[in-house]
């Protein structure tokens, strides 16, 4: 096949000599062209190794008759910049990687890429940049990090700080932390966005396989480089190698199979929806919702589990993981392999791979004295840790367009509950307040304008931190944010909040006090306000004080039912509403639920013809269950008043003087219309 380098030395004289002049040879020009493209620099420790790697790549290429040139665009640490303004480059750095990848591969055409990166900018921004270039590829996955002393990881350092902050811990235990929770280079060893995205690349058929999350120390880490670096030229010389011919929808759902089975990071339904994108394929919250739905979640490491990520490879990474969930993947896929993915799971059985993996586990048990088995680090299928997946979108008056939470790393006792709203602008006046106590069990923090637009999306780690290494806290008082959370965050948080505040959001109405309703246990998960009480509190004000009065009695009957109902306070009201509806349902009357089932339809069939001239369907509907809302309190506070006896009679009296009321003046009935009558969930 006619090699596109060599069409490029055609057309552009100059360039024979520019690269002789960079330290090419005359038969280097007529080679097989590889750009090897990493984000190795000093930034941080998942960048900084990948020198070697790249060195090691353009062995492999030379190996195969090909020459690899060297190019690079440096990404940045979240983690260094966490707490500062800094993290708001953090999710713009990931689109100028993709587009200086692409500037490099399209100014000067290459046949093959390689490409090299550890972190959570860098692994997205180099596959939506290999994305846009097209041309075959192989993507290597930089590693992880080793474990500290005592299994020390990164993520700890910010239960560490905030423990010391509340003067649980002295510096020197801090500083000990510091110390020793980066041991090597490589990406930090716990399931974060990082480690995620590296077994994102994998499991999409963009690495070989057994490549994602190697220790970054491991010699097997060089041997696979090299190999990568062979096969970019192999794939070169390939018929439909291209990224676009391996990588198609059955990829993406494999690769979200597989997030739900090792609990990856939220940061994933940012970065896997934009990869597809440049792919032309539409991912989006609600895929990952369906796939988690009922997906076995088996991985038992950090931040969600007990181990260090290095165990992930000793436990046989991405292929015992995809071995276990066999039965739901699309085995006929393409990899870059130029075999579809069982074939390459069949043939790593055949050469060896598990026995290597099984062997650097038990150097792993002997460093930290130690008997994990891989079943304790990959739970086998029908012994799953979790049957739903790991992550879960919510959906309700605060979030429309949908929140996420990652349920596994949230405390059970937190799945369903009713909380106290409060609102803060900012991230740093929150953990301030975390962190002097002044946010109390049964609060629903809210962090909000640090959506894309209002901040650029920051982390807010050292929140989530501070409240999950609380131990009252952790397990009472949720975090939402139209932010984002690292991919360490533990605890009760639902982030991504769309739309966001600055966008005019939900969210940005939120006031002290609030109740927040928030079930990630029903079938439709949902966060959203939920304050009956102050409800029907304005329903009662609404109607004595902002329609017209056209009968004196009926002021009277409003006076009194507020007296009745409200006068006792909220806990007085909820146990007068519980016991009303258990003594109806265990009356001679007919089904409250009925009842009130007609009333509504009389309502809807009475008005909603009237929506032929002005067009306001919604407002009719809404009006029609608030009509029947305000029955309902009518009927309680007559329950009341009746020392908690009630006949049919007052029930049709009260519709009666109610209907007459509102129907007799259509100022009434548009302003009825025009009020928020109840709770959209």
């Amino acid at each position: 096949m006619q090699l596109k380098s060599q069409e490029m030395r055609k057309l552009a004289p100059e360039l024979d000599p520019l690269r002789l002049g960079t330290g090419w040879t005359k038969e280097d020009l007529g080679k097989v062209q590889v750009m090897v493209e990493s984000t190795y620099g000093d930034s941080h420790p998942g960048s900084g190794h990948l020198n070697v790697l790249v060195e090691e790549v353009r062995k492999g290429i030379a190996e195969e008759g090909g020459f690899g040139a060297r190019y690079y665009c440096t990404d940045i640490c979240d983690g260094e910049s966490q707490g500062t303004d800094g993290i708001n480059y953090s999710l713009a750095s990931r689109e100028m990687i993709a587009n200086m990848i692409e500037i490099h591969a399209n100014a000067t055409p290459f046949d093959a890429g390689v490409y090299l990166s550890s972190c959570d900018k860098g692994v997205p921004g180099n596959l939506m940049g290999l994305a846009r270039v097209n041309i075959p590829s192989v993507f290597v996955p930089g590693g992880t990090m080793n474990a500290g002393p005592e299994m020390l990881t990164l993520e700890q350092l910010g239960m560490y700080s905030a423990k010391f902050e509340r003067g649980e811990i002295d510096e020197e235990k801090l500083d000990w932390a510091k110390c020793n929770a980066c041991p090597s280079c490589g990406a930090c060893s716990f399931i974060g966005t990082a480690s995620t995205m590296q077994i994102m690349a994998e499991a999409l058929g963009l690495a070989l396989p057994g490549t994602a999350l190697m220790p970054s120390t491991s010699p097997d880490l060089l041997e696979f480089a090299r190999e990568a670096g062979r096969q970019a030229v192999r794939i070169a010389k390939m018929e439909k190698m291209c990224p676009s011919d391996i990588v198609t929808m059955d990829s993406f759902e494999n690769a979200i199979l597989v997030h739900a089975a090792i609990s990856g990071s939220t940061n994933c339904l940012l970065h896997i929806p934009a990869i597809a994108h440049e792919f032309g394929i539409e991912i989006t919250g609600d895929t990952f919702d369906r796939l988690h739905r009922n997906a076995r979640y088996l991985l038992d490491v950090r931040p969600a589990g007990r181990w260090p990520a290095e165990c992930f490879y000793y436990a046989g990474g991405v292929p015992a993981i995809m071995e276990e969930i066999k039965e739901h993947l699309h085995l006929d896929v393409m990899t870059v392999t130029g075999k579809t993915l069982g074939e390459n799971l069949e043939e790593l059985k055949r050469n060896g791979f598990y026995e290597k993996c099984e062997k650097w586990l038990q150097e792993f048990n002997k460093r930290y004295h130690v008997n994990v088995t891989k079943e304790d680090i990959i739970r086998p299928y029908d012994k799953a840790i979790g049957t739903d997946g790991s992550i879960a979108v919510l959906r309700g008056n605060l979030a429309p367009e949908g929140a996420v939470i990652k349920h596994t790393a949230c405390p059970k006792e937190m799945f369903r509950s009713v909380l106290r709203a409060r609102p803060f602008d900012s991230e740093e006046e929150c953990l301030d307040a975390v962190l002097k106590h002044k946010v109390q069990k049964g609060d629903a923090v809210f962090i909000r304008y640090e959506g894309p637009k209002g901040s650029g999306m920051p982390e807010m780690f050292y929140t989530s931190e501070a409240i999950s290494s609380d131990k009252e806290l952790g397990k009472s008082i949720a975090l939402i944010t139209d932010g984002r959370f690292s991919g360490a965050s533990t605890g009760p948080v639902i982030g991504h909040c769309s739309p966001e505040a600055v966008d005019g959001g939900p969210i940005a109405l939120v006031e002290e006090g609030d109740l927040i309703d928030w079930d990630e246990c029903e079938d439709t998960d949902k966060v959203c306000v939920k304050d009956e009480y102050e409800l029907f509190r304005k329903h009662m004000r609404f109607l004595s004080e902002e329609l017209e009065l056209l009968y004196q009695d009926w002021d009277d009957v409003l006076v009194e039912s507020e007296v009745l109902l409200f006068d006792q306070g909220e806990s007085g009201f909820t146990e007068n509403k519980k016991r009303f509806l258990s003594w109806w349902g265990n009356s001679s009357l007919p089904s409250l639920e009925i009842v009130l089932e007609q009333i509504v339809v009389y309502f809807i069939s009475i008005y909603l013809l009237g929506a032929v001239y002005d067009g306001n369907i919604l407002g009719k509907i809404d009006s029609a269950v608030g009509h029947v809302t305000v029955i309902f309190l009518l009927l309680l506070a007559r329950w009341i008043k009746c020392s908690e006896k009630l006949e049919m009679a007052d029930l049709i009296e009260l519709v009666y003087r109610y209907s007459r009321e509102i129907e007799h003046s259509d100022e009434n009935l548009d302003r009825v219309e025009e009020l928020d009558w109840f709770i959209r969930i």
